[in-house]
């Protein structure tokens, strides 16, 4: 009996921290529930420099969903990066953001201005669909721009909408911090 009362116990302060680091905004498991101050300023940077795609928090919220912030994330499909990128599509659009002379998919440096340019080109490849303008372009990141205007707007694909709502979702817990 003793064994299921500490049982309880454990599970009962398991619980506690979980409803409490919920209240204050942190993840447990994860990380806390805010944008790294490294990368504030280059989300901001890339989100001015290729107006037309995402805001600084949009870019954020997208970089939280892809990768949960982490440079060096490597997807089962072979994207790369905290902004996930396919290699032919990196081979595409990748830049040398902080000018190192290498563009690197897992240096957020590179790889956040990357995404910023490839979604302002987006922004126009999906400009004559209905539908809210950023879903669209995070549709087209997620499904590709082929598939957006293949279906007239944002497809019937499970994991893109989610992706949508997820990224919408972030950018809501973001917004004060950017």
């Amino acid at each position: 009996m003793g064994d299921r009362v500490s049982g309880r116990t454990i599970v009962a302060a398991l619980l506690t921290v979980l409803a409490v680091s919920t209240m204050v905004g942190c993840d447990v498991l994860r990380r806390p529930r805010r944008v790294p101050a490294d990368l504030i300023p280059v989300f901001q940077a890339a989100a001015a420099a290729y107006g037309g795609g995402l805001t600084p928090v949009q870019l954020a919220a997208q970089a939280r969903v892809e990768s949960k912030f982490n440079p060096r994330a490597v997807s089962h499909a072979g994207a790369q990066g905290i902004m996930q990128f396919l290699p032919s599509t990196w081979q595409e659009v990748g830049l040398d953001g902080n000018h190192d002379g290498r563009a690197d998919p897992m240096d957020p440096q590179d790889a956040i201005p990357s995404a910023a340019r490839y979604e302002a080109r987006l922004a126009s490849l999906v400009s004559g669909l209905p539908g809210d303008r950023i879903s669209l372009i995070l549709a087209a990141y997620n499904a590709g721009p082929d598939t957006v205007r293949a279906a007239g707007g944002i497809p019937d694909i499970g994991e893109t909408r989610h992706y949508v709502a997820k990224v919408h979702s972030w950018a809501g817990t973001y917004a004060g911090q950017l």
